[in-house]
């Protein structure tokens, strides 16, 4: 991860959805802190794989790290000489 651009966003599971569908996993909803708050639940498979492999589900509040990552061809440098 040390080779891509990143931030790391802490985030707080609010509830998980259970699927109409059998064949459709549940969902976790996950509110992003520090983003617009139109946009700041994102929803996922409530599916994660622990080192050994086994499967394990998010329980609701759980708090979470939602990490962006970039290839550095798909980033610009930033202007920082025009902030105050």
């Amino acid at each position: 991860m040390a080779d891509k651009p990143n931030t790391v966003r802490a985030g707080t599971v609010q509830k998980i959805i259970k699927s109409p569908l059998p064949d459709e996993p549940e969902k976790a909803e996950i509110a992003v802190e520090g983003a617009d708050d139109l946009y700041k639940e994102i929803r996922i498979e409530n599916t994660l794989t622990k080192e050994n492999g086994d499967e394990v589900a998010l329980k609701e509040g759980a708090q979470v790290d939602v990490i962006i990552e970039a290839d550095p061809k798909d980033t610009d440098p930033k202007d920082t000489a025009s902030k105050p």
